[in-house]
């Protein structure tokens, strides 16, 4: 065969399994949210039990339950009937994964959580099968055809397999209200974790390194305070303390193109940005991101707020510090 008639073959294998998966999409009924409302009400933990290419599926079921919030782990059915039964406890929910519900490892087991009273959800082809009238709810799994040329590996059968697991675990995020912030705390170490957990105190320069003059000094005296704190900026207050400017090594570029170097001389005030961008310590750092595309600046300055409404830096943040942090 040549390399076209191959990408074909890859393609057809593709859309076959979408088409698979399309037809079961329209003949789901009740039973995915009869299956999700017991995965939601589970007062123990969540068996996801399966066996081969089912149990590999099982696997990533479990996965995605527990990172949604419900706990949730995978039991090998073979396994199972080796000692592992012990972790199964009252209260649990088991969730089969068979094919053709009839696997005999998956079978074993079975009467170990009827003993315990567990309720029995099983994914499987097999509607007229030994697992499905054991089971209280039923989701159909089975396919027209796998999708391999041979017709004989598991392809879309499995494919739908998992794709039933994403669909319960959606219907069951939605029913705990999860929202992202939740994700992120069951994902602190990953990327989305970072950008939903990360905040502005987190990742900002506290008051030892924080760039600020005071009103009364000359341009050159800012520009000392920006070589010495390296944020490219500084704050610049009045006697109280409070933020009235901000002075960026731009602002100085700009300054000395104008006017040239008698400029340094010259008031600050005169030079400053007033009224800059300023954030909250408490603010997530992601949000800080999103200004800083939205206003075209690299350095934001963290301000609390007085009972009057006075603006007081606290810190400061620059668009490098996001990055380095993995929010940017």
């Amino acid at each position: 065969m040549n390399d076209e008639e191959l990408l074909q073959a890859g393609k057809t294998v593709i859309l076959n399994e979408a088409a698979e998966l399309v037809r079961a999409a329209g003949e789901m009924g009740a039973e995915i949210v009869m299956a999700s409302r017991l995965l939601y009400e589970c007062a123990g933990r969540v068996v996801v039990v399966g066996m081969g290419k089912s149990g590999h599926v099982g696997r990533k079921i479990a996965a995605t339950l527990a990172s949604l919030g419900t706990p949730s782990f995978f039991l090998h059915a073979a396994e199972g009937s080796h000692g592992d039964l012990g972790m199964v406890c009252r209260g649990d929910v088991g969730l089969f994964v068979s094919n053709s519900g009839e696997t005999a490892e998956v079978l074993a087991i079975l009467p170990h959580f009827n003993r315990l009273g567990a309720k029995l959800i099983a994914i499987t082809g097999g509607m007229d099968s030994t697992l499905a009238r054991n089971a209280d709810i039923v989701i159909h799994s089975g396919v027209n055809f796998e999708a391999d040329p041979l017709r004989l590996a598991p392809t879309s059968s499995t494919t739908l397999q998992l794709v039933i697991g994403d669909a319960l675990a959606g219907i069951v995020t939605l029913l705990r209200g999860l929202k992202r912030e939740d994700f992120a705390e069951l994902h602190p170490g990953g990327a989305l974790g970072r950008r939903l957990l990360t905040k502005i105190s987190d990742v900002m320069c506290t008051q030892g390194d924080l760039p600020v003059v005071r009103l009364d000094v000359s341009v050159k005296d800012a520009l000392f305070e920006i070589t010495d704190k390296k944020y490219g900026a500084t704050c610049v207050v009045d006697e109280t303390g409070e933020l009235v400017g901000i002075f960026t090594d731009g602002d100085f570029r700009r300054l000395i193109e104008a006017r040239g170097v008698d400029a340094l001389n010259s008031p600050i005030h005169e030079s400053m940005t007033r009224s800059p961008c300023v954030i909250e310590p408490t603010r997530l750092a992601a949000a800080a991101v999103k200004l800083m595309e939205e206003r075209s600046i690299s350095v934001l300055v963290v301000v609390t707020q007085s009972p009057m409404g006075g603006l007081f830096p606290v810190g400061m943040v620059h668009f490098h510090e996001l990055l380095s942090s993995g929010v940017a």
